[in-house]
C-alpha cells in the first residue's frame, strides 16, 4: 500500500528538465538592451560540474546587429577550457548560441538596472547560472538574481558558487 501511494505521488510531481521545473513558466527580460551586455562577465554561481571547475568568465563582443562573438572559459572533462561561440539575438533577452558545446538557448532571466549582475537560463533547464561584472558581486544583487532563478523554476539547492 505504501509503495502504491508513493508511486501515485511521484506521478503528480512536476517534470524536471535539466535544473528546472518544466511545469513552471519561464520568461526573459523584456527590457534587455544587448548593447549594454557587451564586455566581460564572470560566472559566480552555476550548476553541476561548472560549479566546481574554478573561475570561469566569458566576453561578449558585437560582430553585427543582434550578433555577438562570445569567448571565454567553460568546464571541460579535465577542468576549465577555452571556448568560442556565436550568439544570435532571437527575442527580448533571448539568444541562440552555437559553439563547441553545440547549440543552446540562453535567456537573460533577470539583470539589474546597471548591468552588474544577471541570471541566465533556458527553457530546457540545461543552462542556469549567475554572471557578474565582478567576481565578487554585491550580496543584494546576487540575492535578486537567485530569486529570479527560483521564480523561473530552477532548483536552488543545486546552484553553487564558484
Amino acid at each position: 500500500m505504501t509503495i502504491l501511494a508513493l508511486a501515485l505521488l511521484a506521478g503528480c510531481a512536476a517534470p524536471v528538465a535539466g535544473n528546472r521545473d518544466a511545469g513552471t513558466m519561464i520568461a526573459s527580460s523584456a527590457l534587455f538592451d544587448p548593447s549594454r551586455f557587451v564586455d566581460v562577465w564572470h560566472v559566480v554561481e552555476a550548476y553541476g560540474a561548472e560549479s566546481g571547475c574554478g573561475p570561469l568568465a566569458e566576453t561578449w563582443a558585437p560582430v553585427a546587429p543582434g550578433r555577438f562573438r562570445v569567448t571565454g572559459t567553460s568546464c571541460g572533462p579535465n577542468g576549465s577550457r577555452a571556448f568560442v561561440a556565436d550568439a544570435r539575438l532571437t527575442g527580448p533577452g533571448r539568444f541562440t548560441m552555437e559553439g563547441s558545446f553545440g547549440r543552446r538557448e540562453v535567456w537573460i532571466l533577470w539583470i539589474d538596472g546597471d548591468y552588474r549582475v544577471a541570471a541566465l537560463g533556458s527553457p530546457s533547464g540545461d543552462v542556469g547560472r549567475i554572471v557578474a561584472r565582478s567576481p565578487t558581486p554585491r550580496a543584494d544583487l546576487l540575492a535578486a538574481a537567485r530569486e529570479a532563478m527560483d521564480f523561473n523554476g530552477y532548483d536552488m539547492t543545486g546552484l553553487a558558487g564558484l
